[in-house]
């Protein structure tokens, strides 16, 4: 049952944006009476093919509560120019002040003006100087979009030549300079128009993208430039350009961490990532891009090994949520986290992987408005990946998203000469695209219907296409919910239709249902226990979703729940154990089938851990974990087998869960453990490396309690090889650790000068006064170690 439904039974608005706005309050805000745009929120928008750029009231990333647009820019030659000044303030279009989001109206006014019916014309409510009065401007018609848009679409066609002229005309002027994202996507824009007047600019960008370099960032530079060499060695069969594409795509491969993912830039020698770790969105699109030059005749099996370690990593996501930021947690929040769902559906469309395809192709047709919106400093990727990552889902599955969200949003970021310009979330923090040229990431979208590049679509769809009710469906799963107002509409929802959503393929729709469920003080245990036995695994997910939110009312559920860990399902047994821990003390009698679970290695069927991690986070997460503050009563031989596996899993953060452990173990019963946890210290995790210093930093911390020698030099190494990342808080602490053992200390002080005078020269990719203060730290401790008469016993683990 998809949201749109359930609201019509309610009697709501169908439009999620009509609805948001009519439980938002009304701004205050008013450019009539001389209110100044507030300091430091300078984020305009562009207004279409008007020509105008306009600011606009903005409250946690919803435009839903603007009623004024103050006029910033007016382009030289637009429709507007002449017409309307700075300074001026639009109230609404077409004789109607505006009433509920003025993105969107404006956005709508520009498709309705566009079309036949209207002979281009728009009308502006206008305020200059204390009057009000309408304003008509005049744009080109181009035509209406299509129910299946942009395919069978000439206002699509239209558009797409339009910008491809505009973008070939700004590549060949010699003061075009683009970042290398956009600036792969624009020439990827022009090869996908298969003109041939376009090759020569075009060669001029393969060739400089063959050729590109850079010790920074080249995880997010490598795939998109890597895409623009072999399409346009696919495209042309020109093979002069498959040196420099070998060369990216090897570097690339070789830069990949050992469980096959990719950071800000490569991975160091050691094969783990540096700075914070995994990051999926430069990630995806160096999958697709090693995909594609596998395509165009790059046999080298280190490719090959670097997609297969990729695709293993992402095929986990595959019905359990969106693809998250880095190596977390399957993202539920939202049906889309800033394009990577679009990404990978369209890698394994490539791939021909029909499960995957299919999952993540909806995830993104269920993701609009708000929803893409948001974005991780900006959401450039949002709208670059979400027609690509529909449209394996067909026509109607494009038309329906465009007609939901995508024809106003892609209307009103088009410019008067028809090139695109980044829009960006409402927000008031910095947008990292805000200056991008985005005209190739739009037309890109428009070329979907040409086929002529992998990249949209030349090998069609591994998938069937869905019908024009099932894309309606899909499209109503992602209603009901803005950054502003993210309960409401759910809590509107009868018991019973809140039962039934627990049943959706959607992850995100069952947890917004699940959370609804346990705002309510009526909820049911019976039907969710019912669920629990379903042959239908998404409804044996929702009801552990449900089950986990209501916390300590599920334990009516806690025997249904605990044979569920006995399933062949590993993440209906994952999510059965994360609703025990939810409930607390009442399920505590199952923990030690949790720590059994735990200790287990399946090699096979979880090659990365995954039960392992996820049991760590149930049992010793510091945030309720079921274990973490006490083991009183837990079997020590158990709660030993489960520490020793749980510390050789690759993630670093549920490493760093067993750390509590530590704390709640005196020395008679943690000394069986100190191998494991010395190893834990000397080999850090292969991922999550953002986490993955907390259970080094307090396996140090507990050797240093009970004086293990083997710590003096464990600790000396650390504070050699560290991550950078956050090292300057960290070194300090690290440093008490090594004064703890007083005068024992004193021999690795030759060690720490070495580090000392390393660090005084400056460490790479980090400030240098940060380098400088770490190093008068070590220096310090060297002088406090060298006065210190403080002798404590030591003891050896051998």
């Amino acid at each position: 049952m998809t949201f749109k439904y359930i609201i019509l039974c309610l009697s709501l608005s169908i439009s999620g944006t009509t609805y948001a706005a009519s439980k938002h309050s009304i701004s205050k805000l008013d450019f009539t009476q001389g209110d100044k745009v507030p300091e430091n929120a300078n984020h305009d928008w562009n207004l279409g093919a008007t020509g105008l750029r306009g600011w606009m009231y903005f409250n946690k990333m919803v435009t839903t509560d603007a009623r004024q647009v103050l006029v910033t820019k007016v382009t030289k030659g637009s429709p507007a120019d002449g017409k309307i000044k700075v300074g001026d303030v639009i109230l609404g279009v077409n004789g109607k002040p505006f009433s509920s989001d003025p993105r969107k109206e404006i956005g709508n006014a520009l498709g309705h003006a566009e079309s036949s019916k209207s002979n281009g014309g728009l009308t502006l409510l206008r305020w200059r100087d204390g009057k009000q009065d309408e304003v008509s401007l005049i744009l080109p018609i181009l035509g209406s979009y299509s129910a299946t848009a942009p395919y069978d679409c000439s206002k699509s066609v239209v558009i797409f030549k339009k910008g491809c002229e505009a973008l070939a005309a700004r590549i060949v002027n010699p003061s075009y300079k683009e970042n290398p994202i956009p600036r792969a996507l624009n020439a990827l824009a022009l090869l996908a128009s298969g003109e041939p007047k376009y090759l020569p600019v075009i060669r001029q960008e393969v060739e400089w993208a063959a050729n590109f370099s850079t010790d920074r960032f080249q995880t997010w530079y490598y795939g998109y430039n890597m895409m623009l060499v072999a399409e346009y060695t696919m495209a042309t069969g020109d093979k002069s350009y498959l040196p420099g594409l070998r060369r990216l795509a090897l570097e690339s491969a070789a830069g990949q961490s050992a469980v096959g993912s990719w950071g800000h830039g490569f991975a160091g020698s050691d094969r783990r990532l540096i700075g914070y770790g995994m990051m999926n969105s430069p990630g995806v699109p160096l999958t697709i891009a090693l995909t594609m030059a596998r395509a165009a005749g790059l046999k080298d099996p280190e490719i090959t090994q670097a997609i297969n370690r990729s695709t293993r990593l992402l095929r986990f996501y595959n019905g359990k949520g969106a693809i998250p930021y880095g190596d977390h947690t399957p993202w539920t929040e939202t049906h889309e986290d800033n394009g990577k769902c679009g990404m990978t559906a369209v890698l394994f469309n490539l791939l021909k992987e029909k499960d995957c395809t299919t999952f993540f192709s909806k995830m993104s047709i269920a993701s609009h408005g708000s929803e893409r919106d948001t974005g991780h400093t900006g959401n450039f990727f949002n709208i670059l990946w979400a027609l690509p990552g529909i449209s394996p889902s067909g026509p109607h599955a494009t038309g329906a998203w465009m007609k939901e969200y995508g024809s106003w949003y892609f209307d009103l970021a088009r410019q008067s000469d028809g090139s695109f310009t980044h829009q960006g979330p409402p927000q008031l923090k910095t947008d990292s695209y805000a200056n991008w040229d985005c005209t190739g990431a739009y037309l890109l979208s428009y070329a979907l219907p040409l086929k002529t590049l992998y990249l949209t679509g030349k090998e069609g769809s591994c998938i069937p296409a869905v019908n024009a009710i099932r894309a309606a469906k899909l499209i109503g799963d992602g209603q009901g919910w803005d950054n502003k107002d993210r309960n409401s509409a759910y809590d509107k929802l009868k018991i019973g239709f809140l039962l039934d959503n627990l049943t959706s393929w959607s992850p995100v729709v069952r947890e917004r249902s699940a959370m609804a469920l346990a705002r309510r003080k009526d909820t049911p245990i019976a039907p969710l226990v019912t669920l629990l036995s379903s042959s239908d695994m998404n409804s044996r997910y929702g009801a552990c979703q449900a089950l986990a939110a209501l916390r300590k009312r599920a334990a009516p559920a806690i025997e249904p729940l605990r044979a569920c860990l006995k399933s062949d399902d590993l993440w209906l047994r994952i999510k059965a154990a994360e609703a025990l821990s939810s409930i607390g003390k009442q399920a505590m009698h199952t923990a030690p089938e949790l720590l059994n679970l735990l200790a287990q290695v399946d090699k096979k069927n979880d090659p990365r851990g995954m039960q392992q991690r996820y049991f760590s986070y149930t049992l010793f997460n510091a945030r309720g974990g079921m274990l973490t503050s006490s083991l009183d009563g837990v079997d020590r031989e158990a709660l030993y087998a489960a520490v020793r596996a749980g510390l050789k899993n690759e993630d670093g953060r549920a490493r760093g869960s067993i750390g509590s452990v530590y704390r709640n173990l005196n020395f008679k019963e943690i000394r069986p453990l100190l191998p494991a946890i010395l190893e834990a210290v000397v080999e850090p995790a292969p991922s999550g490396v953002m986490f993955a210093d907390i259970v080094r930093v307090e396996g140090l911390h507990i050797l240093s309690v009970h004086k293990v020698e083997e710590g003096i030099l464990a600790c000396v190494n650390y504070l050699r090889t560290q991550n950078r990342w956050a090292s300057e808080k960290r070194t300090p602490e690290l440093l008490e650790i090594l004064l703890s053992y007083g005068t024992h200390a004193k021999s690795v002080i030759p060690e720490l000068e070495k580090i000392a005078a390393t660090m005084s020269q400056g460490e790479a990719h980090f400030p240098k006064r940060l380098s400088l203060q770490k190093a008068e730290y070590i220096r310090e401790t060297i002088a406090l170690i060298e006065k210190s008469n403080i002798t404590p016993e030591l003891i050896t683990i051998n």
